[in-house]
């Protein structure tokens, strides 16, 4: 193990985590959104809810990869897309990219929401009714917090989850953590010391990420004891 090599490499590698980091907010964001209309399509009809399941299945169904690879190479076959407003925006890796974790995480999000939406007793939605509390308020003060309060735990998985995803940005050109480390391996053919490097920073990541999940848990559930909750099965 060559430190002195691995010293010179890590900051080339660190350069790439501006690029990761915004790939992982703006596909969470965006995938955020998205689920939250797939929740009001689902429970809008049965039609809609038809929609929002054949969505989820295809998503869920498909890797992540072929998904990046559709949208990227698939959307220039079309000369329509091609001749539309659209296409400086689509011809570029960082908005395919973009789009690709955004649909998936979507998809994947969409149904933690369900099932944090199902996990709302319906005691306290009762109670908001007897309160007198408009569909809207009721959603905004009673269903969504509690729900998002039982999704928490899952929808820090997902998190972290698409946080190591965006190293598949790299295969459609993008020079973010994982494509700066491929990059290094074709000049220096030394894999061990760059790919080694890569996964230190992916793991300071999630760790970082899943303290921040915990953290939240403990402050939306303060009747539990954070002692209690971290200690080993």
């Amino acid at each position: 193990m060559d430190l002195a090599f691995i010293a010179e490499v890590f900051p080339k590698l660190l350069a790439g985590l501006p690029l990761t980091l915004s790939l992982a907010v703006l596909s969470l964001a965006g995938g955020a959104v998205l689920a939250l209309m797939l929740s009001g399509l689902r429970a809008s009809s049965w039609l809609g809810a038809q929609f929002a399941n054949f969505y989820v299945y295809i998503f869920r169904g498909t890797p992540l990869l072929i998904q990046i690879f559709l949208i990227y190479y698939g959307l220039a076959q079309f000369p329509a897309l091609r001749h539309s407003l659209l296409w400086p925006l689509l011809r570029e890796p960082y908005v395919c990219a973009v789009l690709a974790l955004m649909l998936n995480d979507a998809a994947y999000t969409s149904e933690i929401l369900r099932g944090g939406l199902r996990a709302v007793s319906s005691g306290a939605i009762e109670a908001a009714k007897v309160a007198g509390m408009s569909r809207p308020t009721m959603l905004r003060r009673i269903v969504l917090p509690l729900a998002f309060r039982q999704a928490l735990p899952a929808y820090g998985a997902e998190v972290t989850s698409m946080v190591k995803s965006t190293s598949l940005a790299s295969v459609v050109t993008l020079m973010e953590v994982t494509g700066i480390a491929r990059a290094e391996v074709s000049q220096t053919y030394r894999a061990i010391e760059v790919f080694l490097c890569a996964a230190v920073i992916y793991l300071v990541l999630v760790t970082l990420i899943t303290r921040l999940v915990h953290w939240l848990e403990d402050r939306l559930s303060t009747h539990r004891s954070p002692a209690l909750d971290r200690s080993p099965a």
